[in-house]
């Protein structure tokens, strides 16, 4: 299995986020990816690749120009606003809320920057961009290979993507990397693409993004959004609009869930998956599941994630796999890899 590595992801690294009304140090960290690389490495477990670069173009399959142009100019312009903000990372502090207005882009900067987030967890740092775009090519590359015939690839990159919308970031996320890499199969002739989002929290972005379309299924198994983060989607209930009623799948399951239950969801994800008659699959691979992940409530052990991988391998699909959560920084190797190992 090839494995696209971000080789500039640690040009985004933010200093602190607001966790519970206080600025803490960020759990989204460049040792995330370097420890999953190291296992690779350590397994040789397939050839890791730079990334081939998309054109922008890639991007707006996705994501809403205006969106892209803010991030691309964000931090120049955090930057032009006081000198001393070079050595700041920025974060949102108002957003529109409900009856508020979206369609008029302001000027304020910290307007704009509401306007294109949902949380106050998420820093943009002088790099964000870079290593959100390289992540992206990684995605796109993975898929790319896919569709010309690999059985799988894996895109290694952070920050990660799936709760980023079309036109907004959060929980680390700035763009879709697992979104993008179902437009680029689709793109690619393949009439129907399912998404599988493992990682503990909902993947609102990807659904967002797909939710009244009936060519790409998404499926979520993660913890009940009545007391989980992103807390505002992933509710059973949500099951696609429009022509896309239907192809959307939402499982919550309770803080404390171990890997019995939890592969019970697997089965009825993957069972749908199978009825919809997807020709590819994309999997968001958070292992934030862990039970020594400090922010997430499963309870899932390493040997698991073997498990997982056999899982996956037999769904039989063409499949891109794309690194998401898990901040037991630690683990976080050998819980991924495991998956791939199995997997291969």
């Amino acid at each position: 299995m090839k494995t696209f590595f971000n080789h500039l992801h640690a040009q985004h690294q933010g200093q602190y986020e607001m966790f519970r009304g206080a600025l803490v140090p960020c759990h989204e960290v460049p040792a995330r990816a370097d420890h999953v690389l190291a296992e690779l490495q350590r397994r040789k477990l397939g050839e890791v690749c730079a990334p081939q670069a998309f054109a922008a173009g890639a991007l707006t399959a996705i994501h809403s120009p205006r969106y892209l142009a803010f991030l691309e100019s964000a931090w120049s312009e955090w930057v032009a606003l006081d000198p001393a903000n070079a050595t700041r990372d920025a974060l949102p502090s108002v957003w529109p809320t409900r009856s508020f207005r979206t369609d008029v882009l302001p000027d304020n900067f910290a307007a704009r920057m509401g306007l294109f987030s949902f949380d106050a967890g998420s820093p943009l740092t002088a790099g964000t961009w870079v290593a959100a775009r390289t992540g992206a090519d990684c995605a796109l590359s993975a898929a790319q290979a896919v569709a010309g015939g690999e059985r799988a690839a894996f895109a290694l990159s952070r920050p990660p993507g799936h709760h980023a919308g079309a036109d907004f970031f959060g929980g680390y996320c700035f763009l879709n990397n697992a979104a993008l890499a179902a437009q680029h199969l689709r793109d690619k002739g393949l009439e129907r693409v399912a998404v599988l989002d493992v990682d503990y929290h909902h993947g609102n972005g990807t659904q967002a993004i797909f939710y009244s379309r009936p060519d790409v299924f998404f499926a979520s198994i993660h913890g009940d959004p009545r007391t989980e983060y992103p807390f505002f989607l992933g509710h059973a209930d949500e099951t696609g609009a429009g022509a896309g009623e239907g192809a959307n799948l939402n499982l919550p399951l309770p803080r404390g869930t171990g890997y019995a239950h939890w592969s019970d969801a697997l089965e009825v994800a993957l069972a749908s998956i199978s009825r919809f008659g997807a020709e590819a699959l994309v999997v968001s691979l958070g292992v934030d599941t862990f039970a020594g992940d400090p922010i997430s409530g499963f309870t899932l052990q390493s040997d698991d994630y073997l498990r997982l991988g056999e899982r996956l391998q037999q769904a039989g699909l063409p499949t891109v796999l794309v690194f998401e959560g898990g901040y037991a920084v630690e683990e976080v190797g050998i819980n991924a890899v495991n998956v791939l190992q199995a997997f291969a």
